[in-house]
């Protein structure tokens, strides 16, 4: 193929298709007209010689060859894009970007009412969509650039990315004000006595079972969720008690009759990271979100 008589600007166009396997999701990624984008994937398809992408049932699979491409072209339209930006200025309060950002229903219940509070004064016409974050890293979305940023809890990060702390957070014991079996306090014996609700984020084991597990010992949980805005709820209605982050436990605390307790047991904090890929350090509108996320974890 002459590189010289291909349109470039199809690449953006085969980019977006293979990121939303959809042409009217494409063309609304695109800023364009469905029927552009239709066509300019029947272009592609010529000048490649390839389907590319076929419909299968309501969505669009890609062909072998596509999934060749993919990843090439994604990485060349990366490094345009950041040459391209190279000390161009970020101007906030213009901006219309829209990050996608994956984090827990805790990370986003702690930060994003004051990130959106402080975006609609320095940046309003940013958009933030929030996505759930499994227990591991989405390396493969970060890549492809369907994640743009990450909160949370990660053993391990590849050298690829580039991840910074954010906030340092214990675990304490949230039940109902009045528990019964609390009224005397809490003590390992008791605690492993307790009814417990486990928030498990898709986790098999968290930081308390691990604990208790070395110990030879085991608490009874008798219900799990994935949820903990669902969690606090339940707690505060029942006998269950539940171990939750500080910061979380507090802020229920203040609105549902629920108390706090500390665990009878030294676990240590544990750490949440804003995780990024390393090549986009030089996106200056991305490195300026971060920026202000943290800053908030720093207050």
């Amino acid at each position: 193929m002459n590189i010289s008589t291909f349109d470039l600007n199809l690449l953006r166009v085969l980019d977006a298709l293979l990121r939303e396997r959809n042409v009217s999701r494409a063309a609304e990624r695109l800023s364009l007209s469905q029927p552009a984008v239709s066509n300019a994937l029947s272009r592609l398809r010529d000048q490649l010689d390839d389907p590319l992408l076929v419909r299968v049932g309501r969505s669009m699979q890609p062909t072998p060859r596509a999934l060749a491409l993919e990843m090439p072209i994604r990485d060349a339209l990366q490094h345009i894009e950041q040459s391209l930006s190279d000390g161009a200025p970020f101007d906030p309060a213009r901006s219309r970007q829209r990050f996608r950002i994956a984090v827990t229903d805790y990370v986003e219940l702690i930060l994003m009412p004051r990130l959106l509070k402080l975006l609609a004064e320095l940046a309003p016409g940013l958009q933030i969509d929030i996505q759930h974050l499994s227990p591991s890293l989405p390396a493969d979305a970060l890549d492809k650039g369907e994640l743009d940023l990450v909160l949370g809890r990660f053993e391990q990060v590849p050298a690829r990315f580039n991840s910074q702390h954010w906030v340092s957070e214990t675990l304490q014991l949230l039940a109902q004000r009045e528990h019964p079996q609390l009224a005397e306090g809490l003590d390992l014996q008791r605690f492993l006595q307790l009814r417990h609700l486990w928030v498990h984020g898709g986790q098999t084991r968290g930081m308390v079972d691990q604990w208790l597990g070395e110990q030879g010992l085991e608490r009874r949980i008798v219900y799990t969720t994935p949820n903990y805005l669902q969690a606090a709820h339940i707690v505060a209605s029942s006998e269950l008690v539940a171990v939750l982050p500080t910061r979380l436990a507090r802020y229920f605390a203040d609105l549902l009759p629920l108390s706090l307790h500390p665990l009878p047991f030294e676990l240590g904090p544990f750490h949440l990271d804003v995780v990024s890929l390393g090549l986009r350090q030089r996106d200056a509108a991305l490195q300026w979100l971060i920026a202000q996320i943290l800053a908030i974890g720093q207050r």
